[in-house]
C-alpha cells in the first residue's frame, strides 16, 4: 500500500454492479465483505476493493480522511 493507491480509493468510481459510479472508499461495508467472501475480481479495481476492505475490516477508514 503507498499513497498513489490510497488516492485511488477516493477518486476511482466502481466501474460496475449496483454502486456503479461511488469512488471505492465510499462502498459500504457489506458490499466489501461480499467481494471478499465471493473473490475480488481480476486487475487493478480487485485489487483496490481488496485494499478498501482491509482498511475497512480493520477500522482504519478515518486514514483516508486527510487525502480528501
Amino acid at each position: 500500500m503507498d499513497v498513489a493507491d490510497l488516492q485511488k480509493l477516493i477518486t476511482r468510481e466502481m466501474p460496475f454492479g449496483k454502486h456503479q459510479g461511488c469512488p471505492i472508499a465510499d462502498l459500504p461495508a457489506n458490499y466489501l465483505h461480499w467481494f471478499a467472501r465471493e473473490g475480488f475480481p481480476p486487475g487493478e479495481i480487485g485489487r483496490l476493493l481488496a485494499l478498501m476492505f482491509e482498511i475497512d475490516h480493520n477500522g482504519l477508514r478515518d486514514l483516508l480522511a486527510p487525502l480528501r
